[in-house]
């Protein structure tokens, strides 16, 4: 028989071929992301590598679908490469999402001054030594170890689709090695999670570079076997630190080498990506208000999320997801034991942020607490996507975190679920709330007209008051919901809160309402100036 004729390879990387790669790496994780759960056993055996992964690269892929359908949008192989590096740094889940986005980030300089093959093996070592770089202390048999073999095989100046062949083939054949590498993952007898995630994209790579199906990674005929001692690995529960922290950072590179000196004394699985301004900070501590503080020192920390290790209950067990409206608000409930989401202004949680967040806590049970009325939607959209899960949601639709702070403060975990949600439920409903806002231009309001800077407070949503002067404006609102009775006010304020607004307001408590208590938590940086719960 004739031979047929087989297409010519490309010999670099074109537009389309990068925007491919991106979305073929992200249908690969979508397919492979349960697997790769099911073996996490290292660093954490938390089961949400895959997960973790997939949500990184669809960051990614939105950011580059983002810049394709912009109007008169016709980018170029380095604006792409640069989009999906930068979606992959602001979305980055967990240890292995944050090494991607910066292995990610270590290809794109490489990439944007050529696309040949010798080009993608310079990437390729490029971000194999962003990768080891950006982790405090790197550990063999991880997802570094697999992309240190695929860097090393490239052979500078090689055609593109033997070098895209020759990093897949040696991830492959370091994958499997991996379990003579680390303990943790000889002991489940499992490859490293994350390094199967980067086989995953690497194979994506080829088909966008070949046209054809990369080799599969090959399951271990007891691949079953394998599966159980996984799932026996994480149910021994972690061994190290409570609490995953993880936020974005905008800080110069000054306060991020002080910042990285700090979180390491404070724990571990320390990973810092990032550059220009812009860092995504990943690390396990005992002291979750301590890394979120620290990563205010050294800037503008945002999108803080704290899992607390340890609510990662046995089957029968619940646990509580809460969104937050500042940093400090979240680390206290965070080590309260909740699961926990910032929303800053204009970054409200979508709802697939808050069925993540409801995946990430780990439980057959869990209460959602949205604490905002704008996210009423998606949170019933959240739940009902975990509900499909088996996951049994209750979603207490809490207008306010001081709400969502009155419900938590009731929670009672070996109480029947139905039992604990209705006391959540009570507990928020006789929280009445208010909210003090900066008025943006001039407005009709329920309570009159206002004009840019008066200051606006809101009782149960609505304006109530417009007046001049935080203080005064502060305590005609909360003599308002005193005077339909009340036992305990509650002040959240934020970072740039005057200093001595809360302690007035303390003190006009105690001395016109002699049986009314106080009490204060600091919200930090996005919050609104202040919120006032009356219980």
């Amino acid at each position: 028989m004739p031979r047929v004729p087989q297409p010519p390879q490309p010999q670099t990387l074109d537009a389309e071929a990068v925007r491919s790669w991106c979305a073929g790496a992200l249908r690969a994780l979508d397919r492979e992301r349960a697997d790769i759960d099911a073996i996490n056993v290292y660093p954490v055996a938390d089961g949400d590598t895959g997960t973790n992964l997939y949500l990184t690269l669809e960051s990614a892929a939105r950011s580059v679908e983002d810049l394709h359908t912009a109007p008169g949008a016709a980018p170029d192989v380095a604006q792409i490469i640069r989009a999906m590096a930068h979606g992959a740094l602001i979305g980055a889940r967990g240890n292995s999402g944050t090494l991607l986005a910066q292995l990610l980030r270590g290809m794109a300089p490489v990439l944007a001054e050529g696309t040949d093959g010798d080009h993608l093996a310079r990437a390729l070592a490029a971000a194999a030594k962003a990768a080891r770089q950006a982790v405090a202390h790197p550990v063999e048999g991880t997802l570094l170890t697999v992309a240190d073999a695929a860097a090393h095989a490239c052979a500078p100046g090689g055609p593109l689709a033997t070098v895209a062949r020759a990093a897949h083939t040696a991830a492959l054949t370091a994958l499997a090695a991996t379990p003579g590498q680390l303990d943790a993952l000889a002991r489940a007898g499992v490859v490293d999670a994350g390094g199967r995630g980067l086989v995953a994209v690497l194979g994506a790579l080829v088909t966008a570079v070949t046209g054809e199906p990369a080799t599969p990674f090959d399951e271990p005929a007891h691949g079953p076997v394998l599966a159980e001692a996984a799932a026996a690995a994480e149910c021994e529960g972690p061994a190290g630190p409570g609490y995953e922290v993880l936020y974005l950072l905008e800080a110069d590179e000054p306060a991020v080498d002080r910042l990285r000196d700090r979180l390491d004394a404070l724990g571990e699985s320390l990973v810092v990506v990032g550059g220009d301004g812009l860092w995504n900070v990943h690390v396990h501590v005992d002291d979750a208000g301590a890394a979120v503080e620290a990563g205010i020192e050294a800037g503008r920390p945002h999108r803080i999320r704290i899992t607390h290790f340890a609510a990662r209950p046995e089957p029968a067990g619940r646990a509580v997801v809460a969104v937050l409206p500042g940093d400090g608000l979240a680390g206290l409930c965070a080590e309260a034991g909740a699961t926990t989401l910032v929303a800053r202004p204009g970054e409200t949680p979508t709802g697939t942020e808050l069925a993540d967040a409801i995946r990430r806590a780990h439980a057959r049970e869990v209460v959602l607490l949205p604490n905002d009325t704008e996210l009423r939607g998606p949170a019933a959209a959240a739940a009902e996507a975990a509900r499909a899960e088996g996951i049994r949601v209750a979603l207490i639709p809490t207008r306010a975190a001081v709400q969502g702070i009155a419900a938590l403060a009731v929670h009672e975990p070996d109480r029947r679920f139905d039992e604990d949600v209705v006391a959540m439920t009570a507990a928020a409903g006789a929280t009445r709330y208010a909210e003090l806002a900066v008025a943006e231009r001039q407005s009709f309001t329920s309570a009159g007209v206002c004009q840019a800077g008066d200051i606006l407070g809101l009782i149960e949503g609505d304006v109530a008051v417009i007046g001049h002067d935080l203080t005064t404006t502060a305590l005609t609102v909360l003599d308002r919901m005193l005077a339909a009775g009340g036992e305990l006010v509650t002040l959240i304020t934020a970072a740039d809160t005057p200093a001595d607004l809360a302690t007035t307001l303390e003190q006009h408590v105690r001395a016109a309402y002699l049986a009314v208590d106080t009490a204060t938590y600091h919200a930090g940086e996005g919050a609104p100036p202040l919120l006032i719960g009356v219980e």
